[in-house]
């Protein structure tokens, strides 16, 4: 089976650690059947290369053309136009058996319409805020259920997640929880001794992930703080930490090999967001045997069974 992948979500030149988890998953998929991927950039990003290799698999980087914050519910029809050149010669090129789209919309609505002019079937992973935040934009309602009712097959990374496509009319989900890389996040006897407790946030600094109520909680305590990620609230976070004198680094945005090292120097992670599918940063948290505390949302409970 020859699949081609299409999403936003995945490193470019600009964001070379741009959603780890669909870099992680496309190059294990590579592994079983042969991959290209189809990963769009925002025009308001500075343009990469339009085709470059990425572990071992060819990608191409269309431009993407919208409105920013504006007719939202428009986005799909200008993620269709943005990529149908580039979808089309990839079809000629590389003849795909299957179109997989790890974003609901406006990836997966674009998908669809363009898997279904080529005559080819069309599978959507849903992964969390594509559904979870529906309400903040319900222009994207409509389109985002077309698209996951449209579709020959759709994946989620929860059961909660399943139970919320469900509820938007869609017949069979196939839950699937994405997995880590057990030769990077494993257990270590190697642990830096501390002489304080060292807490880890790993996560984009978006009001989502409310990194701001773990900076308050950890106001007065004999802990250090070491916040991985990067984000439009990075500022207000770092300014927050100081003045209310919590100890805490903030380092920005690291590639997963760096990962291993902070959790096993970590004594607990916690990830206190509004809404989550199954975090990724659990699972490897879990795999370094390192303990977490975690909002019951989404598919937060599933990740401690």
């Amino acid at each position: 089976m020859r699949i081609l992948a299409m999403t936003n979500l995945y490193p470019n030149l600009r964001q070379p650690q741009r959603a780890p988890f669909n870099r992680h998953q496309f190059r294990l998929l590579n592994e079983l059947s042969p991959v290209r991927v189809i990963a769009p950039t925002a025009w308001t990003d500075s343009a990469p290369s339009p085709h470059v290799t990425l572990d071992g698999l060819a990608v191409e980087h269309p431009r993407y053309w919208y409105p920013p914050k504006l007719l939202r519910g428009r986005y799909g029809h200008c993620y269709r136009w943005s990529v149908r050149k580039t979808f089309e010669r990839v079809v000629a090129e590389f003849k795909p058996d299957i179109v997989f789209a790890p974003w609901a919309y406006p990836d997966g609505w674009a998908a669809l319409h363009l898997a279904r002019a080529a005559k080819l079937p069309v599978v959507v992973q849903v992964h969390g805020s594509d559904v979870k935040l529906l309400d903040e934009y319900p222009a994207k309602r409509a389109r985002t259920a077309e698209a996951l009712t449209g579709a020959d097959g759709v994946v989620a990374v929860s059961q909660d997640l399943a139970n919320d496509v469900t509820a938007m009319g869609v017949t069979t989900v196939k839950v699937i929880i994405d997995g880590v890389d057990p030769t990077l996040f494993h257990q270590s006897s190697d642990a830096p001794r501390k002489k304080r407790t060292h807490v880890l946030s790993v996560g984009n600094l978006v009001a989502v992930k409310s990194v701001a109520v773990l900076i308050e909680a950890m106001v007065g305590l004999e802990a250090d703080l070491t916040v991985i990620g990067e984000g439009p609230l990075r500022r207000s976070l770092e300014a927050q930490a100081k003045r209310l004198n919590v100890n805490a680094r903030f380092l920005g945005s690291l590639p997963l090999t760096k990962l291993p090292a902070h959790y096993h120097a970590a004594d607990l992670m916690v990830l206190p967001s509004l809404s989550e599918g199954v975090p990724n940063v659990l699972l490897e948290a879990s795999a370094c045997g390192v303990p977490w505390v975690a909002s019951d949302v989404g598919g937060i409970p599933e990740s401690a069974h």
